[in-house]
This record gives C-alpha cells, sequence and structure tokens, in this order.
C-alpha cells in the first residue's frame, strides 16, 4: 500500500471507479446480449425467407441471375448442402447460443448453424424449400453478421467517463488530504518549539472545526510557553538583587574567612542555578537563523573555555556554512562543555564532522558516563541522575536546553558511551538538501 493518505484514498477510490465500471459493462453486455441475438436471428431468418420466396418465384432460367445480384448487393452466397461437409460450429459463446435457439424457433428444429464449412468462413445457415423437401441448402452471410462487437463511440464515451471520474476521484482525495498534512507540517512546527502560522479554517465542516481546533491549541501553547518564561524569568531576575546584597554583606561582615568562602562559594553555586533558570526561561525561537560558519563558532567557544581554565582540546574538520541560531547553538554547546567539565573531569575533547545528509558536533569527557537506559530520562527538565554525574548544584536543565535547542534546529542530541570511558555527546545537525 502506498504512505500517503492521498495515494491511498486515490487507489481506494480509483479502485471502487473501476470496478463499479467493470461491473456495469458487464451486466450491459449480458442485458444487451439477448436483444442483439434476437436481431441477428431475425436477419439471418429474414435472408433465409427472403431466399426461398426468390426461389419458389423464380423461373429456372432466372435463379442465377438472381444468386449473382444477391451476391453483389447483399453479399449473400448460396450453395447446395452434401452430405460429405465438413462444418465446424459457431464457438459456444452465450450469444451464439442464444443466436442459434431464435433460428431454430424461427426456422425450423432442422435447421443448422455453422462457423465454416468446407474450410469457408461465414455465418452459414441451412434451410430447405419446404418441410417435405429433401434438398437442402446452404445460406451463407458475411462472418461479421453473426459476431458482437462494442460499438467505437461507446467505447470512446466509456473510457472518457472513466477518465472524468478518476479525476474527481483525485480531486476528492487531494482535498481530504491537503488539509491533514498542513495540519501534520504545523504540528512538526509545535514539536520542534516553534509557532505555525494559523491553519485555513475552511472545507467540510468536520475539517474547519479540526483546523480551529488545532489553533485554539496552538495559540493556547504559544501563551502558556510566555507565561511561563516570563515566570521563570521573573523569579531568577527578582532573586539576583537580594543574593547580590548576601554576597556584599558575608564579604564585609563575617570575619572567619573560610566561613566566608563557604558563604560566598554558596551564594555562587546559587547564581549559577539562576542563570540556568534564565537560559531555559529564554524563548530561543526569537532568535533569526543567520549563514554561519560553524568551525569559526566552535572555534570561539573552544577560545572561551580555554580561557576560563578547561581542559579542552578541539579536532575540527572542514564544515559547511549552515542557516543556524548562532547564539543558541552556541549556548548548547556551551552546556555540553560545562557538564562534560563538571562531571567528567580532566580532559574533554570537541570535535566536528560533516557527511551529505548533517553535521556532527561532540562534547567527549572520560567521567562515569550515563547508562544507556537513562540517556532519554535525562533530556527532559528538572531530571538528574543520582550517581556521580550528578551534584546537589544540579538543576537538571542543562542537557533539556541543549534538546530543546537541538529540536528547534531540526536536529537532535544523541547521549552515548565513550568508547574510552565516559559520556560522548552528540549534537547532530540537517544539512539542507
Amino acid at each position: 500500500m502506498p504512505r500517503t493518505l492521498l495515494a491511498r484514498t486515490f487507489l481506494l477510490l480509483a479502485a471502487l471507479v473501476l470496478l463499479t465500471t467493470a461491473a456495469w459493462l458487464s451486466l450491459f453486455r449480458y442485458i444487451e446480449a439477448e436483444p442483439r441475438a434476437r436481431e441477428t436471428a431475425q436477419l439471418g431468418a429474414s435472408a433465409v425467407n427472403l431466399v426461398r420466396a426468390s426461389l419458389l418465384s423464380a423461373a429456372a432460367d432466372k435463379r442465377l441471375r438472381l444468386f449473382e445480384e444477391l451476391g453483389s448487393r447483399e453479399g449473400i452466397r448460396l450453395l447446395p448442402a452434401e452430405a460429405d461437409d465438413q462444418l465446424v460450429p459457431m464457438p459456444d459463446t452465450r450469444f451464439q447460443r442464444l443466436v442459434r435457439r431464435e433460428l431454430i424457433a424461427r426456422l425450423g428444429p432442422q435447421t443448422r448453424v455453422a462457423a465454416q464449412v468446407n474450410d469457408q468462413a461465414g455465418f452459414w445457415i441451412s434451410f430447405r424449400l419446404d418441410e417435405q423437401d429433401e434438398e437442402e441448402f446452404w445460406l451463407i452471410l458475411p462472418s461479421e453478421r453473426a459476431t458482437r462487437s462494442v460499438a467505437g463511440h461507446w467505447l470512446t464515451w466509456g473510457l472518457l467517463a472513466l477518465a472524468l471520474a478518476l479525476v474527481v476521484a483525485w480531486l476528492i482525495a487531494s482535498r481530504i488530504s491537503k488539509p491533514l498534512r498542513a495540519m501534520a507540517e504545523a504540528a512538526d512546527t509545535v514539536g520542534h518549539g516553534r509557532t505555525p502560522a494559523p491553519l485555513a479554517e475552511s472545507g467540510a465542516e468536520e475539517l474547519r472545526r479540526l483546523a480551529g481546533a488545532f489553533n485554539a491549541m496552538a495559540s493556547s501553547l504559544e501563551r502558556h510557553e510566555k507565561d511561563r518564561s516570563e515566570v521563570l524569568a521573573g523569579i531568577s531576575h527578582d532573586l539576583r538583587t537580594p543574593l547580590t546584597r548576601l554576597r556584599l554583606e558575608a564579604e564585609m561582615s563575617i570575619a572567619d574567612e573560610s566561613a566566608r568562602q563557604g558563604v560566598i562559594a554558596d551564594i555562587g553555586e546559587m547564581e549559577a542555578v539562576i542563570s540556568q533558570f534564565m537560559d531555559y526561561a529564554r524563548h530561543e525561537s526569537g532568535e533569526t537563523p543567520q549563514l554561519t560558519e560553524l568551525n569559526e563558532l566552535l572555534a570561539d567557544i573552544g577560545e572561551r573555555k580555554l580561557a576560563a581554565g578547561y581542559a579542552l582540546h578541539l579536532a575540527l574538520a572542514p564544515l559547511p556554512a549552515l542557516a543556524v541560531r548562532p547564539k543558541a547553538l552556541a549556548r548548547a554547546i556551551g552546556n555540553l562543555i560545562d557538564n562534560a567539565a563538571k562531571y567528567g573531569g580532566g580532559d574533554m575533547l570537541l570535535q566536528a564532522s560533516s557527511s551529505d545528509a548533517e553535521v556532527r558536533i561532540e562534547v567527549i569527557d572520560h567521567g562515569p558516563g550515563i547508562p544507556p537506559a537513562e540517556a532519554e530520562r535525562l533530556k527532559r527538565p528538572f531530571t538528574r541522575l543520582e550517581t556521580a554525574r550528578t551534584g546537589a548544584g544540579s538543576t537538571g536543565l542543562g542537557l533539556a536546553i541543549v534538546e530543546r535547542i537541538a529540536r528547534l534546529h531540526d536536529g537532535r542530541l544523541e547521549l552515548l558511551p565513550n568508547p574510552g570511558g565516559g559520556l560522548l555527546a552528540r549534537l547532530t545537525l540537517p544539512r539542507p538538501h
């Protein structure tokens, strides 16, 4: 079966049209066979009666001329029947059986019908001048008189009707599948974190209601997303001011050095958590995609992380320029590097490669790694792994932010085990066709 609804609907409608047309043609041929057979038999019987009457009424010396006239004008031949004639009967079809039955009913039970006598084809009908006469004759009509054919104009009109029915079937199928295809594309847009254009609320009542419900759902999701982002951003912003005051108070009021540094470290950790909340609340789709040299972007990220003291190595291959949201993509790669530094420790590797279909950006560490069964769960917001790869200061938003940005670029995030031990975080971006 075809994969698309359009092709499947058209195939079913076309099959229905073809089967219905075939059924009507079969029914027409069945019903039409009897009157056509009656007409053919009447034609043959009339020719026999005409020839018999002509033979009985014509003088003996005029019969030869009469036979020539009938042969030249009507295509009728007359031959005497012989006892050793080799007969080939008419085909055993319903039409021919009806013709034979009608001829016998009109000319008598002694009538014989053949398709060929002594290797001569034609519509052969035997008759006697009268019932008591022993002499038998063959009346030969052209073969097409006893054949059943479909008129060319009927076939032409039938093909035109069939073509028209298939065109209408295609229009019906396309009117059903087009709004559903548009809705599928809009749903895919929503799934990637973007707001789709409103669907056209037209067509049949059910499709209008479905499009209206989808538009209302998309609008509601967009409103809830904005409300959630505003709430998170507002809370995070409001917390920064008292945290700043606490930092100043700790530096000025706590005399014990170790206690002061502990309080300052706790406040720094709280500020880092707030920053992650603000990153998660940020609406990434507001950034406009622009053509970006990925190697330049990755090199800039690497320089900033090295300046911050990260043990990061770069292994970059030639990469194509892609239309991406550079700030969002830099944030996602930075989160992966921060995650590797926090939980993997030691040396880290930022590498990139490309193929005809996609670009792969990978961050590799040599820490404890993530169990494969937990990889998908850890991409959800506020989810943490209760092992050595998590700590008390983790909000569980770092990978969720990367996952959202990956979907925003029609890409994907994969958390794979590193063959040398640790975690391989792979961000895959599709290349345009």
